[in-house]
């Protein structure tokens, strides 16, 4: 079974929706997040502070989905490279 990259770059675009639920949890829950980043990372952060601005959320939203997606095109691409290689050398 071959993946169409495109597609699946696509799909894994929708990290825009975790990346505005992360964005949106730390405007809400400030602290809580802080104390779930810093465990996340086996670190103590309570000395840090969140910068959260639109434009910020804007740029990383946008970064985020074109990373994610552009991972998952070339993961496909990869992918059906080997599975091609795999279904030659059985045939």
């Amino acid at each position: 079974m071959l993946l169409i990259p495109s597609k699946l770059g696509l799909a894994a675009a929708t990290a825009a929706i975790l990346w505005l639920t992360c964005s949106l949890s730390v405007s809400l829950m400030p602290r809580a997040m802080m104390l779930m980043s810093g465990h996340m990372v086996h670190s103590e952060l309570s000395d840090f502070a969140w910068t959260l601005s639109a434009s910020g959320v804007s740029v990383g939203l946008i970064a985020w989905s074109a990373v994610a997606g552009i991972s998952a095109w070339l993961l496909g691409l990869i992918y059906n490279r080997l599975i091609s290689q795999q279904l030659a050398s059985n045939a």
